[in-house]
């Protein structure tokens, strides 16, 4: 059971953090539970600049943090460099962790702080070879050594009257490539554009999956009939994107749901 008061006290045990802050329900809650505690003199809320960050999660991570007062920056990050990242093998989330880490560090050690990342307890049952990249270089998961599940972190959100309690998941731009599709820039910006303009027709929860001139779309089972119902905007959308064909996930969103192409063991345990 999640437990504030023990995340409240791992923070003060930890005197001066660097929260990574994606913008998400996560990192959010992280966030502004440190700044709570801890106060924006000891809190850096540090926001990775990346091709693979959409546009309105940056948007949203400065609305909130003028909104709660957050000692923020933004950093880049130099993941495109590594042709490991570009590569996109299952290990690709190692190295943009490691990425993340080169640009935060150096805060890190000019605070005396210590890296803390918006991992809860349900991300440890997936594959998620970022979360090794991170640990190996010190970072921290102070949700999961107070036992926060994410619909528990929610809860608290809500409770605390945050705006992110019930904001979808919005993993990177990256996540939407199947494995051995080579990252570029040019490509995440056709799914950031396609992603964008579904939201503007009303659809907040929304995957568009990468399959070079075809973009295989999902939204929740609930919101299929929706779709359906304004299938020539969402078709003009996705084309106008860059892409030529069009197909929708009748098995409705599923997050991570392209780590099953993945075998049982791989190649992350390395710097």
């Amino acid at each position: 059971m999640g437990d504030l008061g023990a995340l409240r006290a791992t923070l003060r045990e930890f005197d001066r953090v660097v929260v990574a802050f994606s913008g998400g329900a996560d990192s959010s809650f992280l966030a502004w539970v440190a700044n709570d505690t801890l106060g924006p003199e000891r809190v850096s809320c540090v926001t990775a600049l990346s091709p693979s960050l959409a546009s309105f999660e940056h948007d949203d991570c400065a609305r909130l943090a003028a909104e709660w007062g957050l000692n923020w920056m933004q950093v880049e990050t130099a993941e495109m460099e590594n042709a490991a990242y570009r590569r996109n093998d299952g290990d690709r989330c190692f190295w943009c962790k490691d990425a993340l880490m080169d640009a935060l560090e150096p805060i890190a050690q000019q605070r005396d702080a210590v890296v803390v990342l918006g991992v809860n307890l349900d991300d440890l049952g997936d594959h998620r070879p970022g979360q090794q990249a991170a640990a190996q270089r010190g970072a921290r998961f102070p949700l999961v050594d107070a036992g926060f599940t994410k619909s528990e972190l929610r809860q608290s959100s809500q409770r605390l009257g945050l705006s992110t309690w019930d904001k979808p998941a919005a993993a990177c731009l990256a996540s939407r490539l199947p494995y051995g599709t080579p990252v570029e820039i040019s490509v995440l910006a056709s799914v950031e554009a396609a992603e964008r303009g579904l939201r503007e027709l009303g659809f907040r929860d929304v995957r568009v999956r990468h399959y070079r001139d075809l973009a295989r779309v999902e939204v929740p089972l609930g919101d299929l009939d929706a779709l359906l119902r304004v299938r020539d905007q969402v078709v003009r959308t996705i084309k106008a994107a860059g892409y030529r064909y069009v197909t929708l996930d009748l098995e409705g969103l599923r997050s991570g749901n392209l780590n099953a192409a993945l075998g049982q063991t791989m190649p992350h345990d390395r710097r």
